[in-house]
C-alpha cells in the first residue's frame, strides 16, 4: 500500500439510509479505511426517502459521528420528502451549499469525490476541490439530468440543455470518471470525454452480508406466509420502477392462494400504491415499508424470488440495479424487468428469468413458472450466489476502485 490517504468523499445519501448510493459508499469507504486509509464523509442528516429525520438525529449546521472508523460529518439541508421537483432540488442545492462551506473548515484531502445522481453535489465536489487544490473524482451512478427527463419530472427545455452543458463542463474537469456501468463509460466516450478518463467500478455485494439461507421463521409468522411462495421487490418504491405493474400481475394471480407478493421499502409512488391495492382489494400484496439496513438481507432470504424491476424507458437500458446483486448474493432467483446491460449479466449468470419491462401478462407467466418449479427456482438462486463471488464482490471492487484513487492521487 502507498502511503496512506485522505478521502473526502461528498454524498448526500449515507448510512442509517438503506438506498444504492448510501449503502455503495459506506461499504467502499468501510474497506479503504481497513485498508490504512482516513476517509471523511460529508452528508446530511438520514431522511431519505420520506423527508423525516431519522431518530437519534438533528438537522444541525455541523454534527459528526464515526460509522466503522468513516469519519462522518452531516450539515444542514432543507428536508423534504423524495417527492416533487421543485422541493428536491431546494433540498438537493442546500446540501450543495452546506457540504461546499462545511468542507473548507475540514482538514485538506488528498483526494475529493462526489457521487451522482444528485448532480448538485457533484458540482459541490468539483468545487471543495479547486477550493482544496485537490483532484476531483466524479463518481458516475445515473446519468443527470436524462434521468429525471426518463421519468416526467421534467420536459426537455433550454433549462435541461443547460444542464446538460454543466454536466459535461464537470465531466471535462474531473481528474477521473468511475462509471457504474459500461453502458454509461460508452455514452460519455460517444460524446468526447476520454476512454482513458473513465474507469468502471460497478455496484456488487458484500458477501458476508448478504448470503444464502433459511427464511426467517420470524418474518414468515409476523407476515403470514406459512406455505406460500414468495416474490419480493426489496427496494425503493419510487417513480422509476414501474410498481403499477406488480399491481397488475397481483390482480390476475388473486387464484393462486399459494403465491403472495412482498413489497419492502418506501417512496414516492408507496402510499399510491397502497390505496390502489387497497381499492382493488388486492389481498396477495404486503406492503412491509422501509427497514432497517440491517434488516434488508433478511428480508430477502424471506422471498423465493426476487422480482427486480424498472420503467420501460430507453435510459434504463443502461442501468444496473444493484439489488439485483444483492439478491444473487443471497441464492435467489430472479425475475428481472430491465433490458440492455443488467439482462445481459443475469443470463450470464443463469440467476432467473428476463421479461420485458412493464409487461404484465410475461410478469405473471414467470411468477408461476418459478412457483410451480421450485427446484428451478432453487436452481438458479445457487447459480447467481456462485457469479457474484465471482464476478460482483464488494471487497474486490472496493479495492479496484482504491487503485483510481491512488492513482489519480499519484498523478495529481
Amino acid at each position: 500500500m502507498q502511503n496512506p490517504m485522505h478521502v473526502l468523499f461528498i454524498s448526500d445519501n449515507f448510512p442509517p439510509e438503506t438506498n444504492a448510493g448510501a449503502s455503495r459508499t459506506f461499504e467502499h469507504a468501510r474497506r479503504w479505511v481497513e485498508a490504512g486509509h482516513r476517509v471523511t464523509v460529508v452528508a446530511a442528516a438520514p431522511n431519505f426517502p420520506e423527508g423525516r429525520i431519522f431518530k437519534g438525529y438533528k438537522n444541525r449546521l455541523m454534527q459528526r459521528e464515526v460509522l466503522d472508523g468513516i469519519e462522518v460529518v452531516r450539515v444542514w439541508t432543507y428536508i423534504t420528502a423524495n417527492t416533487g421537483f421543485f422541493r428536491r432540488t431546494v433540498d438537493q442545492a442546500s446540501f450543495m451549499i452546506s457540504a461546499t462551506v462545511v468542507s473548507l473548515f475540514l482538514a485538506r484531502p488528498h483526494v475529493v469525490i462526489a457521487t451522482s445522481p444528485q448532480f448538485l453535489q457533484t458540482l459541490a465536489g468539483y468545487a471543495v476541490s479547486r477550493l482544496k487544490r485537490r483532484p476531483f473524482i466524479f463518481e458516475l451512478r445515473d446519468l443527470w439530468p436524462d434521468s429525471i427527463v426518463a421519468v416526467g419530472a421534467m420536459r426537455e427545455s433550454a433549462l435541461i440543455k443547460l444542464l446538460r452543458r454543466l454536466e459535461y463542463f464537470i465531466y471535462r474537469h474531473a481528474a477521473k470518471i468511475v462509471s457504474v456501468t459500461d453502458s454509461f463509460k460508452a455514452i460519455l466516450e460517444g460524446n468526447g470525454i476520454p476512454a482513458e478518463r473513465i474507469g468502471v467500478v460497478p455496484n456488487g455485494a458484500d458477501l458476508e452480508t448478504y448470503r444464502p439461507g433459511e427464511a426467517p421463521q420470524a418474518l414468515i409468522e409476523r407476515w403470514g406466509l406459512q406455505g406460500k411462495f414468495v416474490a419480493a421487490y426489496v427496494g425503493t418504491v419510487g417513480m422509476a420502477h414501474g410498481l403499477s405493474t406488480l399491481l397488475d400481475a397481483a390482480q390476475r394471480l388473486r387464484g393462486r392462494d399459494d403465491i403472495r407478493i412482498v413489497v419492502v421499502g418506501t417512496g414516492a409512488e408507496k402510499d399510491e400504491l397502497i390505496a390502489e391495492a387497497a381499492r382493488r382489494g388486492l389481498h396477495n400484496v404486503i406492503f412491509v415499508g422501509g427497514v432497517p439496513k440491517a434488516d434488508v438481507a433478511a428480508y430477502w432470504r424471506l422471498c423465493d424470488v426476487a422480482l427486480v424491476l424498472l420503467r420501460d424507458l430507453p435510459l434504463f437500458r443502461h442501468v444496473i440495479p444493484s439489488k439485483m446483486f444483492e439478491a444473487m448474493a443471497t441464492g435467489r432467483a430472479i425475475i428481472l424487468g430491465v433490458q440492455g446491460e443488467s439482462a445481459t449479466i443475469l443470463e450470464r449468470a443463469q440467476a432467473g428469468m428476463v421479461i420485458p419491462p412493464e409487461n404484465v401478462d410475461a410478469l405473471v407467466a414467470a411468477i408461476q413458472a418459478m412457483a410451480d418449479d421450485r427446484e428451478r427456482c432453487r436452481a438458479t438462486g445457487v447459480s447467481g450466489r456462485q457469479f457474484v463471488e465471482g464476478h460482483y464482490d464488494r471487497d474486490v471492487l472496493a479495492t479496484k476502485m482504491l487503485g483510481i484513487i491512488e492513482e489519480v492521487n499519484r498523478e495529481y
